[in-house]
């Protein structure tokens, strides 16, 4: 699965990176890095919480 992460809804609140510090990451200038773009079995199930959460849907799962 890949994360795919639409730039122009991301506030950079970090919920993302509180439920997927492995994968996500809020930058000191308030944006969202994506650490890597494909989720692994290990970071499914975070990465899924993660994505659910966003408050304002800029994450999505793809296969």
């Amino acid at each position: 699965m890949r994360i795919a992460l639409d730039r122009a809804k991301c506030t950079g609140i970090g919920i993302c990176e509180a439920l997927a510090p492995s994968v996500f990451e809020v930058d000191d200038n308030g944006e969202l890095v994506v650490l890597t773009a494909e989720v692994s079995e290990d970071a499914l199930n975070e990465v899924t919480e993660a994505v659910e959460g966003c408050p304002t849907m800029a994450l999505r799962l793809q296969l």
